[in-house]
C-alpha cells in the first residue's frame, strides 16, 4: 500500500529535497506541496494524504504548531512529522501537544525520514532517541514559569548587561533586578548566570 505525503515548507529547494528522497523510495508518493500552515490546511483537506511532513517556521501566518494543530483537527487527520533545524524542548513539547506524531532535525539521515513517514502513517510516534529522552523529561518535569519582569531580565542578561545596566533598562533597582535573578536562578535550578542563558535557551524560554 502506498504511502501519500504533503510538504509543507516555505523553501522551495527544501521542498525539491524531500520530494526527491521521498519519490525514490517504494510505496511513497508526494501529493502536495504547500509553503504556508494555511495553504497545507487547505491542500489536506481535499488530497487526503496520509502523512503531512511540516517545518517548525513557516514564515508569516501560522507556524507549525498550529498548522499541526489545524491538520489534526481534519476529517480524516492526517498524521504530522515536524522535521525542522530547531530543537528546543519548549518546540518539540508544543508539537507532540499540538498531535504531531513525530519529531525530527533535518540533519538527519534521508532514510530516517522516509522510516519516519511509513511509521507515522502506521501510527507509531517518531522521535529521535536523544529527543525521546527529552519529551519524556518534559513531562515528568514542565518548563518553569517565568513571570513577565523575570523573563525580561533573563533576556536582558543573555545580551551580557550588567545588573546596573538591566536596573536602568527596566526602571527599577539593582536589589530589584538582583532578586528576580534568584528567583530565576531557584526555578531554573542553576547557579549562574551562564548556565541560566543556556537552560533557557534550549528550553525555549528565549
Amino acid at each position: 500500500m502506498t504511502t501519500t505525503v504533503l510538504l509543507v515548507d516555505d523553501h522551495p529547494v527544501v521542498r525539491s529535497g524531500l520530494r526527491a528522497v521521498l519519490d525514490a523510495a517504494d510505496a511513497v508518493r508526494v501529493v502536495g506541496e504547500a509553503a504556508t500552515g494555511e495553504e497545507a490546511v487547505t491542500l489536506a483537506g481535499g488530497l487526503h494524504p496520509d502523512v503531512v511532513l511540516c517545518d517548525l517556521r513557516l514564515g508569516e501566518g501560522m507556524d507549525g504548531i498550529g498548522t499541526t494543530t489545524a491538520l489534526r483537527a481534519l476529517d480524516p487527520a492526517p498524521a504530522v512529522v515536524m522535521l525542522t533545524t530547531f530543537d528546543r524542548d519548549a518546540e518539540i513539547l508544543g508539537a507532540i501537544a499540538a498531535g504531531a506524531a513525530g519529531y525530527l532535525l533535518k540533519d538527519v539521515d534521508p532514510d530516517v525520514i522516509v522510516d519516519a513517514v511509513r511509521r507515522a502513517a502506521a501510527g507509531d510516534t517518531v522521535l529521535a532517541p536523544d529527543l525521546a529522552a527529552r519529551v519524556l523529561q518534559g513531562v515528568r518535569r514542565p518548563l518553569p514559569r517565568l513571570t513577565d519582569r523575570e523573563l525580561d531580565v533573563l533576556r536582558l542578561v543573555a545580551t551580557g548587561a550588567s545588573n546596573k545596566e538591566i536596573a536602568r533598562s527596566l526602571f527599577v533597582t539593582e536589589a530589584t533586578v538582583k532578586s528576580h535573578l534568584a528567583h530565576v536562578f531557584t526555578k531554573l535550578d542553576v547557579d549562574s548566570r551562564s548556565r541560566a542563558i543556556h537552560i533557557a535557551r534550549r528550553t525555549g524560554l528565549i
